[in-house]
């Protein structure tokens, strides 16, 4: 690992070792830390994409008082799920999860796997997401990439780069990660890349606008995001079903009290679409059924 190393960097040893004290000096102390139950990391690792830790806290709360372990989550209705989920965005990070549950259940573990491997072939579990259940349920070192942990990685070993891949970086979070320092305690190690990349973002800094992957989030007001949240919103309202034509009315007078167009009707008709393809809701004949 230690020939991966960028030359002329500090060296790892004193890297890892300066990095960790850092992170013990600006620690968080959130719900989902310090826990066995690989279910509640996922599902925490889950609410805090593309989501700010300050409003996770109560809805992961609020959605493991409904649904504690992944059979009662399995044994759930979707429209439950998603009315857990209102408020946190990104719906479709609530599907993965019930589906995550459901091949688990089908499976008769009613566990997740204790493996990366194993977590990985579950739906809506990409590689970050994997490695940070292993490291903070099992203890066990991997090459977690997420927003922070790029953070850091940018500031301190390419502090004058633009365009940074992931694949330049993942060797060397392998090579920080697989140190015996931090190997000896995953938990600590990430916890400190992810609350040091927090402080250089709440300081003013945020490196990872010079990451290859970085993007400006889209407004949301008046997207196609949001007129599929409003649309999942309003059929999850009428748990007996509502009529398609019902609906397109209701969001073409919320968008007009919104000082904005009505909605263009081959618009309306592929955002049902995609909803109805993706499981949100049901079709039959004229009416969308939660």
């Amino acid at each position: 690992m230690g020939a991966l190393w960028p030359e002329g960097a500090e060296p790892l040893d004193e890297f890892v070792a300066r990095l960790l004290r850092v992170g013990d000096e600006l620690y968080r102390d959130l719900p989902w830390r310090h826990i066995d139950d690989p279910y509640a990391v996922l599902v925490s690792e889950i609410m805090l994409q593309q989501t700010q830790v300050t409003r996770v806290g109560r809805f992961w709360e609020r959605f493991l008082e409904a649904f504690p372990t992944l059979d009662a989550l399995a044994a759930a209705a979707v429209p439950d799920v998603l009315e857990r989920w209102q408020g946190l965005g990104y719906n479709r990070r609530a599907l993965a999860l019930k589906r995550t549950a459901d091949q688990c259940a089908a499976d008769g573990r009613g566990r997740l796997p204790d493996s990366y491997e194993g977590l990985l072939a579950l739906p809506g579990i990409g590689p970050a997401t994997a490695a940070g259940v292993m490291a903070f349920a099992h203890q066990v070192p991997g090459v977690y990439v997420e927003t922070n942990v790029r953070a850091v990685f940018l500031h301190e070993l390419f502090p004058h780069e633009d365009k940074v891949s992931d694949k330049m970086l993942e060797p060397l979070v392998a090579a920080a990660a697989f140190h015996p320092t931090a190997a000896a305690d995953p938990r600590r190690w990430y916890y400190g890349l992810l609350d040091y990349g927090a402080h250089l973002k709440a300081t003013g800094v945020n490196p990872t606008r010079r990451s290859a992957s970085y993007s400006r989030q889209s407004v949301f007001e008046g997207s196609r995001r949001q007129k599929r949240a409003w649309i999942v919103r309003r059929v999850l309202a009428a748990p007996e079903g509502v009529e398609v034509a019902a609906v397109r009315a209701d969001l073409d007078r919320a968008e007009t009290e919104a000082a904005r167009d009505g909605v263009d009707e081959a618009l309306f008709a592929s955002i049902v679409d995609d909803l109805v393809t993706e499981g949100f809701f049901r079709r039959e004949g004229a009416l969308l059924i939660p």
